[in-house]
């Protein structure tokens, strides 16, 4: 699994820190994906999404819907007891 560094370090101390008040703390980790803010160097390059694509279970680049998904997942009351959690939502990326 991809590590998301510091990010990845706060997460514990938050679902720790906002647990008591009934807040849970996760961190989802996308890879590519395709938005506007990639557009620049990933748009229009169909070798490289092909090559990024080969390295994904799924066979494709990311959705900016695929990782909303998974976020509103988790802010739905059945992820009420997933707290502290590193959410890999890559899709199957370098697996």
């Amino acid at each position: 699994m991809r590590r998301a560094g510091a990010i990845e370090a706060l997460t514990l101390p938050l679902a720790q820190h906002l647990g008591p008040r009934g807040i849970t703390a996760n961190t989802v980790v996308p890879a590519t994906t395709d938005t506007d803010l990639n557009a620049s160097w990933l748009r229009g390059n169909s070798e490289l999404i092909a090559a990024i694509a080969a390295q994904n279970a799924l066979d494709r680049i990311g959705e900016p819907a695929d990782v909303a998904d998974v976020v509103a997942l988790l802010t739905c009351r059945d992820a009420r007891w997933v707290t502290g959690q590193l959410i890999d939502a890559t899709g199957g990326f370098r697996l």
